[in-house]
């Protein structure tokens, strides 16, 4: 079976060639034309399909004229994707395309997440997680349920390391309104959400339900990761039940762009979607005086 580090190599081992081959100014027809990687190679290639024969890879890098650390670079994670017989990845119980995302978004610089329904994975509290997951999968069994809170509170940690991971979240206020785990827990999740803004890597962003319908309505939720060396987000990865593909290729990604820089153009900005979150605080509340 194929591990964890190998399938994240191998998404990384063709977003680096394809940068490469952008960096020198080709196309993939002059890659094609000038080497003697056919299409359908070429193709598998850059959508991490298949690893590369070692000539192959060789014909490619010199034909982009990669540099000798780049040059390391890449090959260091071909070999990574060496396929590994016996070996299992360590989070096998989970969704494989959820595995993948969130060992590559341990590698990614930036994060750009829609969320329609729920606060965002990485902003989410224990307890938060653990009502939404049990809420989402009402057949599943505690030890399932449990295994997917601790995957999700792993990833947090990309908040609080050395380097940061950069994060842009856009929620729509449903996600701010609806009672998930009830009034105390929903108040404690939105004063984590405060808490968490005050980081200066961490932009949170409120589509108010005065702006009225939104694009964001009919895509579902998804997140975009940017890594090192790029400057646009290289891969996406959408969240729900119809989809859980991640998806790299360029007409994809750049519909997922438009639509994230509209929702950012619906949205209030930071400090006035701190102060919805502050009001829809006070109201819980009073309902919450009220029921006591």
């Amino acid at each position: 079976m194929t591990t964890t580090l190998e399938r994240v190599s191998l998404v990384r081992l063709a977003l680096e060639l394809t940068r490469a081959r952008k960096a020198a100014g080709f196309s993939q027809d002059d890659a094609i034309s000038k080497t003697a990687v056919s299409s359908a190679t070429l193709y598998r290639i850059e959508n991490w399909e298949g690893r590369p024969q070692l000539r192959t890879l060789i014909a490619l890098l010199d034909f982009y004229r990669v540099k000798p650390a780049l040059r390391a670079h890449i090959m260091k994670l071909w070999e990574q994707a060496k396929p590994q017989r016996g070996k299992r990845s360590d989070q096998a119980q989970l969704r494989p395309e959820y595995t993948l995302y969130m060992e590559l978004e341990r590698e990614a610089r930036s994060v750009l997440n829609w969320e329609a329904a729920f606060v965002p994975g990485l902003c989410q509290t224990e307890p938060y997680a653990r009502a939404v997951i049990g809420g989402v999968l009402p057949n599943a069994s505690p030890d399932v349920i449990e295994r997917r809170v601790r995957a999700r509170m792993g990833r947090q940690e990309l908040l609080t390391k050395p380097s940061p991971l950069h994060v842009t979240a856009i929620m729509d206020e449903a996600a701010l309104r609806r009672h998930v785990g009830g009034p105390h827990l929903m108040a404690e999740q939105l004063r984590h959400l405060q808490e968490l803004a005050k980081q200066p890597q961490i932009s949170l962003r409120v589509i108010p339900f005065a702006a009225g319908a939104h694009p964001g309505m009919a895509c579902g939720s998804y997140a975009m990761l940017t890594f090192p060396g790029a400057d646009h987000p290289e891969i996406v990865y959408p969240d729900s039940m119809a989809k859980h593909r991640l998806q790299e290729q360029q007409a994809q990604l750049g519909d997922y762009t438009s639509t994230f820089d509209t929702l950012g153009r619906r949205a209030l900005s930071p400090d006035d979607s701190l102060g919805l979150i502050s009001t829809v605080m006070a109201q819980l509340t009073q309902e919450q005086e009220k029921a006591a």
